[in-house]
């Protein structure tokens, strides 16, 4: 949901909301800005009677020179110096109310005298009976947050409560979500699943129980015998087919209830989804999908989304792609070549034949479309590519494998006065030296920024060194981002949210089988994916910055830069990097164009302007 202040004094306070997270802008004119040293946040929840000053980590040196890891200060005390701001910590279905206190003077004699803001929000529902749910893993195992709780150490080395706990911090519910799914089939019900990777015990024994009591579980793995090698060229064991068929075997699924996907041993199938079918006449309800595979890393390492779709034409169409793919069609190892092709054109053609994509974006119809693949040419890559590069305004985009040519090939030309786009990738966007074609970095001057899985190497801020993603061992190809999703304009009136299985390549267009989910017009799937966006990229273009820089700083310069992330600024100094044409402006002047605003909710006013003692 979408929500702005009204207008205090200089300022005004623009919010959106999504499940867990709130994201906020501040809009201020120079009357606001002269003496401005940053704003204190206070937060009050009706329901729980919790009021509180949102805690920073950045302090006023001259108050205390050598803060540490254990260092937390109220931001009454030590500002947030920033005109965005995010609330991490709420929690779903919830009204809030924030207070934005402008703060002036010195660190050692404030001046509150200016008028405070007050903002109502409202969270989005985790679970709901609404057509969409949307449920994101929290993503940032590399983190200080992570250190913070739970050290430096795997959650295979805690123990009891320690490692529930950590584990719960990491899938953020995503594993809740999966298992609720499964449980909502009742006897007579019908679950057809399919899934690239099968190896997360607690999901087949919760299909292998509901089985027990009734339902009709059927079940696709990808099980082809694709000889991968390691590093050294050694022939590994099929992946994924080995450990799927051992998980299968553990939890007692039947035979006969599962389909084993084989043919086309170059391409996988990458699909993660469930469909429910209600009673005897197997009625289409129901749809899990997203980005998730059914493994430990999959739920509490890299970065994913769970998306349950509650709407019976979308799980009739997943339903008719699941009966074609139980068959195993395509090219089978021993086929001569011109039965593999046939083989698999006629798959193509099938998977067409189930809906057929629109020609361009702007004939996407309101509502759900869903996608699969593979298909024949590049033409739905390309309508994606046409998304990102024509928004009006914003466009967003997670990218597992790097940036495809398409994309590129339109973005290109995009000046620094373009729409702004923001892409977070698994791993920095640099030349590769096989390639044919030059090199195309998007960057700056094209309006689009990027960020890319990494973490702290280093102990900044005097702090302890921060828990890398690779070294919790949750994952073994992809260890940062893994979600697959696209946002159009998502801050406007007609928002486009593309997700789910497939990566934005012609791999997953053309040869690999894969769905997506593309929707249109519904504002709560837009905020609640654009705020898990936001948090996320923040989260890693910071650590991807220091990463770039630091390796090409001296000694002197990295202590520096280390004082300058650790320490506020004691004057009006940092509203420096607020000039026009920063990204830290393009994003404040974002929100200031968002639309859609939601009438805030009504009650007992926060108390204003004193409030809880500071």
């Amino acid at each position: 949901m979408r929500f702005k202040s009204a207008k205090t004094g200089p300022y005004q306070v623009l919010a959106v909301s999504g499940t867990n997270t709130i994201s906020f802008a501040i809009s201020a004119d120079k009357k606001g800005t002269k003496g401005l040293l940053g704003f204190a946040v206070e937060r009050s929840d009706p329901e729980g009677k919790q009021d509180f000053y949102a805690v920073g980590f950045k302090v006023f040196p001259s108050l205390i020179p050598k803060p540490d890891d254990k260092t937390r200060v109220k931001t009454s005390r030590h500002p947030v110096q920033s005109f965005v701001w995010d609330d991490f910590t709420a929690r779903p279905d919830h009204k809030y109310e924030y207070v934005f206190h402008p703060l002036k003077g010195t660190p050692t004699e404030l001046d509150r005298s200016g008028e405070p803001v007050a903002i109502r929000v409202q969270t989005e529902p985790l679970f709901s009976s609404l057509e969409h749910d949307i449920f994101f893993n929290r993503g940032v195992a590399s983190s200080q947050a992570y250190t913070r709780e739970f050290g430096n150490r795997k959650p295979s080395e805690l123990k009891g409560a320690k490692q529930a706990a950590a584990l719960e911090w990491l899938s953020r519910q995503l594993d809740d979500a999966l298992l609720k799914f499964i449980a909502n089939a009742a006897k007579g019900d019908t679950l057809l699943c399919c899934f690239y990777e099968f190896r997360y015990q607690p999901v087949a024994e919760a299909l292998k129980e509901a089985l027990d009591r009734g339902v009709d579980v059927r079940l696709i793995v990808d099980a082809k015998n694709n000889k991968p090698k390691d590093k050294k060229g050694k022939v590994q064991d099929p992946f994924p087919r080995t450990e799927n068929l051992a998980m299968i075997k553990k939890v007692g699924l039947p035979k006969a209830n599962i389909f084993l996907r084989q043919a086309r041993t170059n391409a996988i199938q990458h699909n993660k989804f469930m469909v429910l079918l209600k009673g005897k006449q197997k009625k289409p309800a129901e749809v899990w999908t997203g980005s998730t595979n059914i493994s430990d890393g999959g739920i509490h390492g890299q970065t994913n989304v769970g998306h349950w779709v509650r709407d019976a034409e979308t799980a009739g169409k997943f339903q008719a792609y699941w009966e074609l793919l139980k068959a195993d069609p395509g090219g089978r190892d021993g086929d001569d070549k011109p039965t593999v092709s046939k083989r698999n054109k006629d798959l193509r053609t099938a998977v067409e034949m189930i809906l057929a994509p629109p020609a361009s974006w702007p004939k996407v119809k309101k509502g759900i479309t869903p996608i699969f693949s593979p298909r024949s040419g590049t033409a739905v890559l390309d309508m994606y590519a046409h998304m990102v590069d024509e928004a009006d305004d914003t466009s967003c985009i997670t990218l597992a494998f790097g940036i495809n040519k398409t994309f590129k090939d339109l973005l290109k030309d995009n000046k620094a006065d373009s729409h702004i786009g923001f892409f977070l990738l698994e791993k920095e966007d640099k030349p590769n030296p096989r390639a044919k074609d030059p090199f195309v970095r998007l960057n700056a001057k094209n309006n689009i920024y990027e960020a890319f899985g990494s973490f702290i190497a280093e102990p900044l801020y005097q702090w302890a060194k921060e828990t890398n993603t690779r070294f919790l061992q949750l994952n073994s190809h992809v260890s940062y981002i893994h979600s697959k999703f696209l946002l159009k304009d998502p801050l406007g009136t007609d928002p486009i949210v593309v997700t789910g299985s497939a990566n934005f390549s012609d791999a997953s267009t053309k040869e690999n089988d894969e769905n997506m989910l593309v929707i249109r017009g519904n504002q709560r799937v837009a905020d609640i994916y654009f705020t898990e966006f936001n948090r996320l990229f923040y989260h890693y273009y910071f650590r991807s910055v220091q990463e770039r820089t630091r390796k090409m700083l001296s000694a002197a310069e990295k202590k520096k830069q280390d004082q300058k992330s650790l320490f506020l600024d004691e004057t009006d100094g940092w509203l420096a990097t607020y000039k026009p044409g920063s990204l830290k402006q393009k994003r404040v002047d974002m929100f200031k164009r968002m639309k859609g605003f939601t009438d805030p909710w009504t009650g007992p006013s926060f108390r204003l302007p004193g409030g809880p003692p500071l």
